[in-house]
């Protein structure tokens, strides 16, 4: 599974926080950064819940759009 995310990052900790969320995520097996300004964030794993990584980013990092996921 393939799940790519749109969060506003402001700084570079922002970044951390988000990547450290992502990759706690029950399943996830790879994070990473994606896009033009790096602001996509990409979980691949197994039986990974997008609706619980959005919502982690949106309370602890800030606004997160889901964009795809993908079996």
């Amino acid at each position: 599974m393939k799940i790519v995310m749109k969060v506003q990052m402001k700084c570079g900790k922002c970044r951390t926080k988000a990547l450290q969320i992502a990759s706690q995520a029950d399943g996830a097996e790879s994070v990473a950064f994606h896009g033009d300004c790096q602001d996509e964030v990409v979980v691949t794993g197994k039986r990974v819940d997008p609706v619980e990584i959005v919502g982690e980013l949106r309370k602890k990092v800030g606004k997160t759009r889901l964009i795809s996921v993908e079996n």
